[in-house]
């Protein structure tokens, strides 16, 4: 005999489930934010060094000055 009736367990197999995918969903919204703010990052040290190789950048300054930091 089932621990729980079959018609009142239905009830939390399908909480478990909303539970997990409601897991599973923020997990993906961190993760895309994530990579969303390294490839922003990605993008202004791509364009720090293609000023840097144009002579545009001092190599000598400081990084306050090369960096923006968010």
């Amino acid at each position: 005999m089932p621990a729980l009736p079959l018609d009142e367990a239905g009830k939390y197999v399908a909480a478990a489930y909303i539970v997990f995918l409601g897991l599973v969903l923020v997990y993906v919204v961190i993760m895309a934010a994530r990579l969303s703010r390294i490839e922003q990052e990605i993008g202004e040290i791509a364009e720090l060094l293609d000023a840097r190789e144009q002579g545009d950048v001092q190599p000598d300054a400081p990084a306050a000055d090369k960096v923006t930091s968010p």
